[in-house]
């Protein structure tokens, strides 16, 4: 059945991420009339979301950063799809990145974390290891249909990258930095952590929740180097992104400080253009909860 389902969703996806411009946002309005008119995908879920970060803002105001979100969305799904054919070259005119030379200085001295949140164009971060000497990875969670995540992974492979799993990012680093392996890992690193597990909690948009701190513990434990990547929408199609250091050397940070560093700089980012951040996913689900851990 899987394979059955890859058969008939794949050319269908190829056929979309050759279509001119043009054409291609013609097919993601559409997709975006069908999403949020038509079927109502999560609409509730996003406006709760934006209720309980933004509560000065009126219900009105917030059903206009729902509708812009889902517009985005519906561009941001159609922008992964396009990677399959998108070239080098065609990426970098898109995907602008203002400051190479700032990571470029980094790669030289020791292994990079770089992080970012759920924000405008992440996939399309995985194309910035065309401009880097070291080896880059990028951090994903596997797919259930083998073959749809073989095509991911062949997808993000194209741009110099080695896709890893959740599951084999650590020992993966402690490999690399074991055998003096320098390597720049690229993880997205807002997701809502499970309750059960979850050993820290802080403030995130007015709301104690839980926050992996995954990257934090390896850059300390490791003395890797962190650096945020804000990337901003300029226009329909077309992306910045900027390197903002949050340390040179994990080892030396006081505890919580990579986290939190990072929790500022997508709070900031998110307050800026609302619209462009993921909020279809559950992300304030354990707000109120009273923490099973917090160290």
């Amino acid at each position: 059945m899987q394979l059955l389902v890859f058969i008939l969703v794949y050319p269908i996806l190829w056929i979309v991420s050759i279509l001119p411009y043009t054409l291609f946002y013609g097919v993601s309005n559409v997709m975006y009339f069908l999403v949020y008119h038509v079927v109502g995908y999560r609409k509730k879920v996003v406006l709760n979301n934006l209720k309980l970060t933004f509560p000065n803002k009126t219900e009105n105001e917030l059903k206009v950063i729902r509708a812009n979100f889902f517009k985005h969305m519906c561009d941001m799904f159609m922008e992964m799809v396009k990677t399959m054919s998108l070239s080098k070259a065609a990426v970098k005119k898109r995907f602008n990145v203002v400051n190479i030379e700032e990571l470029k200085a980094i790669e030289k001295e020791k292994s990079i974390l770089l992080v970012c949140a759920h924000y405008a164009n992440w996939e399309w971060n995985v194309s910035i290891n065309n401009l880097l000497d070291t080896k880059g990875y990028a951090v994903y969670q596997k797919i259930a249909n083998k073959y749809f995540d073989k095509w991911i992974k062949n997808v993000r492979s194209r741009w110099n990258t080695t896709p890893i799993t959740q599951k084999d990012t650590v020992k993966t680093v402690i490999r690399n930095e074991k055998n003096g392996v320098r390597s720049v890992y690229g993880m997205v690193s807002d997701q809502s952590p499970q309750y059960s597990k979850a050993m820290y909690w802080n403030n995130f948009m007015g709301l104690n929740v839980p926050i992996h701190n995954g990257a934090e513990i390896l850059a300390r434990k490791l003395d890797l180097a962190v650096v945020f990547i804000k990337v901003s929408k300029v226009k329909r199609g077309y992306y910045n992104a900027e390197f903002i250091p949050i340390t040179l050397a994990g080892k030396e940070t006081e505890k919580n400080y990579i986290t939190k560093e990072f929790l500022r700089l997508t709070e900031e980012q998110i307050r800026e253009k609302p619209e462009y951040y993921l909020w279809t996913h559950k992300r304030w689900k354990h707000a109120g909860k009273t923490p099973k851990f917090n160290k």
